[in-house]
């Protein structure tokens, strides 16, 4: 309720007081957040983009395994935001889980930083000769990384979902406000990646691993005092709920156990609470929707149950989460395609003429840099130009729907891949024409030539990855938007497990007995462009699968009841209809 220039939303203060809406969040607020997201993602740019590289010049691995264990450690840096949300939802809230993740995770870019400047923690080279790491050095090594994981896993759910707290749902300006906010949120964090593929990756090779790895550890304790000063500002919300992933398990159970009763024929007949109710507790009713009808029957008023029945708002906010769920399975292959960027794209252009001048080498990782800025490009043409003319075109608010923009970005992501396909394909023609064999030999062909994939894959990225972290915040129930963020992360963390699976169950396969591999440790030998193959075939026929989910979600709508009325938080320009992709 709006009293005295208080927050309608029911944000508080850290101490648990009402805050006022003039002198809290907001894009003020919202500053002291964005310098952290910069910095983190230099740092973990910093390390995964190059991070295949060090394990084969420096560790010594294999091209295989270097892979396997880049794209593992990634999928857990993803993957581990499940337990950071549900932390935050359910015990501590976002602000108390990011403060203590954010400490674990300088502790691992500190141990990490430790690891590769010590020289007894790295395996040593004679005449040419290098030794394998030994069993210490490596269990030092990916401690560091794996600690990073863990912090990264309480902070990633959080930050972003925190920032978007700061803006409340019922003021209709800051309602606006934040609709830009996902794509300036991701903006801040391009500016890290860029950083990191431009400056620290040139450093790592040329100047020392330690100083590449040292600088962003000094930026990430740098920007938690920023964000530490901003606490004054800062609004929190209200966890109206001891348990909110409970519903997940109670709906289903109830639906199961009332399986035998009569659905209603409409929905006015099913179990819910009364406006009053909702108007003391600040809830949000979420409207009956005709999807998962089974789950219904929860919500079936039936006086010899012995179970009592849960309201059309729980049973509704299951429904949302196995839409959400239907969704995030057609991400997984797109998220597989991304892996490629840290990876295969990397160890291919090592093959290549990386020349500029004379005496310049580019590092092959520094051409990620491109992926961050085409992306720092697209998102003010985005949220500048193509919303507003959308949005005069649909009446929809956001211009076009969250499914819309997925499937935009996998359309786009589908050129990227054939784009490098076509190249992988070009670069093994040039190796026959000169007839490269060796691992090292350098193909006469610019690195140049992969810029149209890396630039396609960052214009892909602000559709899909920017729409997907939107997507999961606006479409979770309320109580769960952290756990409902982490749909986003652990999809790439899965895109990147999977990826790792597809590159050890490829290799195997195609090097059995005397079979070249396609993903061999000489990739002038090698068949890198039937794997692209592979993946183009895989990417279309997701494509499809994402065009069947679409058609069956139906978005989320919800009101809070006020004394003084009703104020309804999805319009029907947000709602569109049951086909996600109809305009």
């Amino acid at each position: 309720m709006e009293t005295k220039g208080y927050t309608q939303d029911g944000t508080v203060d850290l101490r648990g007081r009402p805050v006022l809406a003039s002198k809290t969040g907001k894009w003020r607020a919202c500053a002291f957040l964005v310098g952290y997201e910069a910095f983190e993602r230099m740092a973990f740019y910093g390390i995964a983009s190059n991070l295949v590289n060090y394990l084969t010049t420096q560790l010594h691995e294999d091209t295989v395994s270097s892979v396997r264990n880049v794209n593992n450690w990634s999928g857990s840096v993803w993957i581990t935001p499940i337990i950071g949300a549900y932390i935050a939802d359910t015990y501590l809230g976002r602000f108390w889980t990011f403060t203590v993740s954010s400490l674990i995770y300088v502790v691992g870019m500190i141990l990490l930083t430790t690891t590769v400047s010590m020289k007894s923690l790295r395996p040593t080279c004679t005449d040419g000769i290098c030794n394998k790491a030994s069993t210490l050095q490596i269990v030092f090594f990916y401690t560091s990384l794996y600690t990073i994981a863990i912090g990264a896993g309480g902070t990633k759910p959080n930050i972003s979902t925190f920032g978007a707290d700061q803006f409340d749902d019922f003021n209709p300006q800051e309602k606006e406000h934040k609709v830009s906010f996902f794509n300036w949120w991701m903006f801040s964090s391009f500016l890290g990646a860029l950083v990191a593929t431009l400056a620290l990756v040139y450093i790592q090779e040329n100047l020392g691993w330690g100083l590449g790895y040292g600088i962003p550890t000094v930026g990430l304790l740098f920007s938690l005092f920023v964000f530490y000063l901003g606490t004054p500002i800062y609004r929190h919300k209200v966890k109206k709920t001891k348990s909110p992933a409970r519903d997940l398990i109670q709906v289903p159970i109830i639906a199961f156990w009332n399986r035998k009763l009569q659905v209603p024929n409409h929905p006015s007949q099913l179990h819910e609470h009364g406006p009053q109710q909702y108007i003391n507790s600040g809830k949000r009713q979420v409207h009956y929707t005709p999807i998962f009808r089974f789950l219904d029957k929860a919500a079936v008023k039936d006086g010899n149950s012995s179970k009592p029945p849960c309201t059309v708002t729980q049973v509704e906010g299951t429904k949302l989460v196995l839409g959400m769920l239907l969704i995030w399975l057609v991400t997984l292959i797109p998220s597989t395609i991304w892996a490629q960027i840290n990876t295969l794209f990397v160890k291919q252009g090592t093959t290549m003429d990386r020349s500029l001048g004379s005496s310049f080498q580019i590092p092959a990782a520094s051409l990620g840099s491109f992926v961050t800025f085409s992306m720092l490009l697209s998102v003010p043409m985005y949220d500048r130009y193509f919303v507003p003319f959308m949005r005069r075109k649909t009446g929809n608010p956001r211009g076009i729907t969250l499914l819309q923009r997925l499937g935009i970005g996998f359309v786009i992501q589908i050129a990227a891949i054939a784009i490098a396909y076509a190249v992988e394909v070009r670069r093994m023609h040039a190796i026959r024409m000169h007839h490269i064999m060796g691992p090292k030999e350098t193909v006469p062909m610019s690195i140049f030539c992969l810029l149209p994939q890396y630039v396609l894959l960052g214009i892909a990225d602000v559709f899909n990855a920017i729409g997907l972290l939107e997507f999961f915040y606006d479409q979770s129930p309320e109580d769960m938007q952290s756990l409902g963020t982490t749909f986003f992360t652990s999809g790439i963390g899965v895109g990147n497990f999977l990826n790792s699976f597809l590159v050890t169950v490829v290799d195997k396969i195609t090097g059995r007995g005397n079979g070249k591999s396609w993903i061999g440790d000489n990739l002038n030998d090698s068949h890198l462009d039937y794997y692209y193959g592979f993946l183009l075939v895989i990417s279309t026929l997701n494509l499809g699968a994402f065009l069947w989910a679409s058609s069956k979600y139906v978005y989320k709508r919800e009101t809070i009841e006020f004394n003084e009325g009703c104020i309804e938080l999805e319009s029907k320009a947000l709602e569109i209809s049951p086909l996600g992709l109809q305009v």
